[in-house]
């Protein structure tokens, strides 16, 4: 059995040095391809430092550019990867280009397909990502669900068949690092912030950044907060940063972080605000309100009892829900219990074992685990 896993940006890189270092301990051979969607070190390479995820087998460079011309150039560059690999399975990630761009080519090549958090839909089409998943989610054959009202939805889209709830790899790492988090982390000391005085925040989409105007609306939210704010500025944010944010006594610019200052510094704020969906989760497994920079999110659970809040660009209402006292609701098991990367690992060699069964009738095999709720 042989999987290939390709990745390309953060949130990749976090959920697949789980499922990796999982594979490896079943001696399950894994080929990693790295489509180099996020290419400088501080999205890229710190994470496979820090994670200890092990280097790309094929980077295929192919850097920015619009959607059309990055996903083509990755589906150009992953073909022949995939054709000369012959994988058991391809394992995508998410929502991004990279992960749209290796469910296509694996189709073509009729090669299985395995998504890994499957399922999830903000029900707007104008967002790039959420065409990515719809896709990736329809040509797959294993579909991995973080969570039950996920796989009740690719249900209602005639999907039920792969279909497995087995958690959430990035929920699981939060937890098990976040209890090594000392109460001041030295990160703190760099920005020279006290525990749960500060709001960190993170903007990349591109409804927040290919607007001057939205980007600055959302700069005037943070300006008006009595208290400083950490903005780690993704490459595709760092113009407008610099045009709206530079001279705001209270935001505090600065470079990408790593994922572990990253945690810290969120296991610490009083808020998160944000228009990312990882963080969002991160946010509700930390126990950190989060003020979401969309009009729609994915993580609806998130949104219950008050964790996590929409706000779009309004500075009025990002002022509003930074400022909310923290819930007093107790937060529920949403996303697994920290098991995800073993139980996607064994359902994977499981239905190697049904494919290779068709193939060859004398192999007996186990029965399926679990479909998809009704």
């Amino acid at each position: 059995m042989k999987i290939l896993t390709i990745v390309g940006a953060r949130p990749q890189f976090i959920k697949a040095a789980l499922l990796s270092a999982e594979l490896e301990r079943r001696n399950c051979a894994e080929c990693l391809v790295h489509t180099g969607q996020h290419y400088d070190f501080e999205m890229s390479g710190s994470f496979f430092e820090q994670l200890k995820l092990k280097e790309p087998d094929h980077h295929l460079g192919v850097g920015s550019g619009s959607h059309a011309v990055q996903t083509g150039e990755m589906m150009k560059r992953l073909e022949p990867v995939i054709s000369n690999e012959r994988p058991s399975w391809v394992v995508v990630y998410g929502d991004t280009n990279s992960t749209l761009a290796g469910a296509l080519v694996a189709a073509k090549l009729r090669v299985p397909i395995a998504h890994v958090e499957a399922g999830l839909r903000s029900f707007n089409r104008d967002m790039p990502e959420e065409v990515n998943r719809i896709i990736a989610d329809h040509v797959a054959s294993l579909l991995f669900a973080p969570t039950t009202s996920a796989a009740q939805q690719l249900a209602r889209e005639g999907v039920v068949e792969g279909v497995h709830v087995v958690g959430d790899l990035m929920v699981d790492l939060v937890l098990s690092y976040a209890s090594t988090i000392p109460e001041r982390p030295a990160i703190l000391n760099r920005f020279a912030v006290e525990p749960y005085r500060f709001a960190l925040v993170t903007v990349h989409r591109a409804v927040n950044t290919e607007s001057e105007l939205t980007f600055s609306r959302i700069v005037d939210g943070l300006k008006s907060l009595p208290f400083p704010v950490i903005f780690p500025v993704h490459p595709r944010t760092a113009t407008l940063a610099q045009m709206f944010a530079s001279n705001a006594p209270n935001v505090i610019l600065c470079e990408p972080l790593p994922y572990f200052d990253t945690i810290a510094l969120q296991s610490r704020a009083s808020v998160v605000i944000t228009d990312s969906g990882g963080i969002q989760k991160e946010a509700y497994a930390l126990g950190v309100p989060c003020v979401t920079l969309r009009d729609e999110t994915e993580w609806t659970e998130t949104l219950h009892d008050g964790w996590n809040v929409l706000v779009g660009n309004d500075p009025a209402s990002i002022a509003k829900a930074a400022r909310r006292p923290k819930p007093l609701a107790n937060r529920h098991e949403l996303f697994g219990n920290g098991t995800t990367a073993s139980r996607i690992a064994e359902l994977l060699m499981q239905q190697t074992q049904f494919v290779r069964a068709a193939r060859e009738p004398n192999i007996t095999v186990p029965s399926v685990l679990e479909h998809a709720p009704d």
